[in-house]
């Protein structure tokens, strides 16, 4: 997997922590506040991929004649789900109404943006990648993801962040194609 590889990867993940970070900036943007969501953001950005990896890495020699085709379909699960909740009915109300960035509510956003990060790292713990550089990569763009987010919320949020998580979708489906093509050339 090469350089641009992973940062592709990271900046498909990103988007689901750039796009809370738009709404949360929205109406919450102090510096504390968005040290604190774009901290959390990055670390379960970075532990959920890595805990995908080993339990990846640990099944691997059971399906290890089928692991292209795994990639691909939790790729495309992915990316598909990234798809689809862009076009799904939006009903998130006062979700923001208290401040997300503190207790268990910032927890809970952050296992949500990072849940699509377990999944790539269980395909990444079947091929033979430097983990450490991955998952270093994938959390450091989704906290500089948030941090953007949130501070550029007032000029964007009703312009671009809804067009970027089908994009990202996109991406994650074609690196899953890509993973099926690579085997059998």
């Amino acid at each position: 997997m090469s350089f641009w590889e992973i940062i592709l990867i990271a900046l498909a993940l990103a988007v689901d922590a750039f796009t809370v970070g738009v709404a949360v900036g929205a109406s919450h943007s102090s510096p504390r506040q968005i040290f604190r969501l774009s901290f959390h953001f990055g670390l379960f950005q970075a532990l959920l991929p890595l805990l995908g990896a080993i339990l990846g890495s640990w099944m691997s020699y059971l399906i290890a004649a089928y692991s292209h085709w795994v990639a691909f379909v939790l790729l495309a699960l992915v990316g598909g789900k990234m798809i689809y909740e862009t076009y799904a009915e939006n009903e998130e109300g006062d979700a923001y109404a208290k401040d997300p960035t503190r207790g268990m509510t910032m927890v809970m956003l952050s296992v949500a943006v990072s849940i699509d990060a377990l999944a790539v790292g269980f395909t990444l713990g079947l091929e033979d990648v430097p983990i450490s550089l991955v998952v270093s990569v994938i959390g450091v763009v989704a906290a500089l993801g948030t941090v953007a987010g949130m501070k550029l919320a007032g000029r964007i949020a009703s312009r671009v962040s809804h067009r970027l998580e089908p994009f990202a979708g996109l991406v994650l489906i074609g690196l899953g194609i890509k993973a099926v093509v690579e085997y059998y050339l």
